[in-house]
Order: C-alpha cells, then structure tokens, then sequence
C-alpha cells in the first residue's frame, strides 16, 4: 500500500472512531477548574460574587462544548450541562462530608482543608462524583475521559458507572481499583492496593452486574481483592488485608488470613 493510500485509510478510521469523543486537553482543563473552583483557595478574581458567578457560566459554557462533541446536539448539550450544575450544589456537600470522613480516621490529617488540597484520595473521589453525575445522565465518554485523568494523577481508579455513598474514605490509595458496577454503601473505608472487580471479563456478561456489593461501615484494609457480582460485604464488616474473596460475607464480620470471625460489634 502506498503511503498516500495508507494517509487516506488513516484518516478515514480517525473520523470514524473519535467523532463523538471530546478534545482529551479541554476535558481535563474543565475538570481542574470545576475542582479548583469549587476547593482550591481562592484567587484574586475569584473573591466576590460576580465573579465566581462569571467562573461558574464560563464553566457551564466549557461543559457543553464538551458534551456537544459527544451528543452532537447544541440544544441537547446545553440541557445536559444545565442539569449537571444543578446537581453541583448536592454534589459539593456530599464532597465536604468525604473529606470531613478522610479526617476523622487519618491521624496524620490536621484539618479537612488539608485534606481537600493535598489528598489525592479526596481528589480521585471529587472527580468520581462529577462523573457518575454525567454518567447518570447518560453521557459516557466524557466521563471516562475524567476518571482516567484522575486515574493517571492519583493512582486510583475508579469507575464513573460505579454507585458510592457518602462519607467515603481512602486513605493512601494507590492501586485502588473499583468497576464499574459496584456498589459500595456509607461511611466506607478503603485502603491502598484494594480491587473491588469482576469475575468476569466476557463480553457476554457486560450488562449484568460485575461487581460486588459493599454495605455501609465496612472497612477494606490494604491488598484485599474482593470479586464477582453476587458478593456482598455485609455490614459492619472489617476485611483483613492480602485478602481474596470471591463469597459475601455476613454482617458483623471480621474477615482475616486465619479465619472470619462474627463479633457483636454494630459500627466502627
């Protein structure tokens, strides 16, 4: 094939391919100001109303030059970027209850706002929650887009289809890996090195769920590997570290290399 040939063939698989896929450098430009508005010290233009208020349309604006690369309607766009800001407001609390969590069990943490600057677990959460926030509202590749950027800084990946409640803790967090159809309850704590996967990879198995069911107050120490769709970590259970389990697990339940024991206890 001659080279002029080759060029064309290339060209022709890059406008097939990458239509609805948004500019990789203007996503990971708006998704370092949404956080950098919404958590980093404020700058001189952004000490007063009116201009966090210009910040904030300037940013819906870049949101549905975004959006439009994928859905490839300009009305359709605007709407999808109108309803992410809405949400934003819940969002940003649920973020401040995260980083509140992260400080409460870290003992090196000395206040919630270090937290919020200097954690990259409070950052790979923070992108996570813009993201499934899109991917709730059925906007895909954007938010791949996202997490993975969070992904490369941080560490850990998470899965924007992924279903995490409120007061979310991961400390160091390298290696932490989530799918895409887990479900992972409140006031949760993850350590580094944990993978919370699939059994599974086919192709055939994609629209199940994949991924296990962590309940509310559970503890996942480092190393643990934890698989498969129908696993479910009850609640109350603290998960050992190097662990790997592929059976839920009751209640209630301290689960270690030399055994799983029940114990009475009811929170952490």
């Amino acid at each position: 094939m001659s080279q002029k040939k080759f060029i064309a063939q290339l060209a022709e698989q890059k406008n097939k391919t990458f239509s609805a896929i948004p500019d990789t450098e203007l996503a990971t430009l708006f998704i370092d100001d949404l956080f950098s508005l919404l958590f980093l010290p404020a700058t001189l233009r952004q000490q007063n109303h009116y201009e966090l208020e210009k910040a904030f349309e300037s940013l819906k604006s870049h949101l549905s030059t975004l959006v439009y690369e994928v859905v490839k309607d300009g009305k359709a766009a605007q709407t999808a970027s109108d309803d992410f800001f809405s949400e934003l407001p819940g969002l940003y609390n649920t973020l401040q209850k995260d980083a509140q969590a992260i400080f409460l069990y870290d003992p090196a943490a000395q206040s919630p706002e270090e937290v919020i600057i200097a954690y990259p677990g409070f950052y790979a959460i923070a992108i996570y929650r813009f993201s499934n926030q899109l991917w709730k509202q059925h906007i895909k590749m954007l938010p791949r887009l996202f997490t993975e950027y969070a992904h490369s800084k941080t560490g850990i990946d998470i899965h924007p289809g992924a279903t995490i409640g409120e007061s979310f803790f991961i400390d160091h967090g390298t290696g932490i890996v989530i799918g895409e159809t887990t479900i992972i309850g409140k006031n949760v704590k993850v350590y580094q090195g944990v993978t919370i996967g699939a059994l599974s990879s086919s192709r055939e198995k994609a629209t199940g769920k994949r991924h296990p069911t962590i309940e509310d107050n559970v503890i996942i120490y480092s190393g643990a590997t934890i698989l498969g769709g129908e696993t479910v970590i009850g609640k109350n259970s603290v998960i050992g570290g190097n662990m790997w389990l592929t059976k839920s697990v009751p209640r209630n339940t301290i689960a270690e290399q030399s055994g799983i024991t029940q114990t009475a206890k009811t929170e952490h």
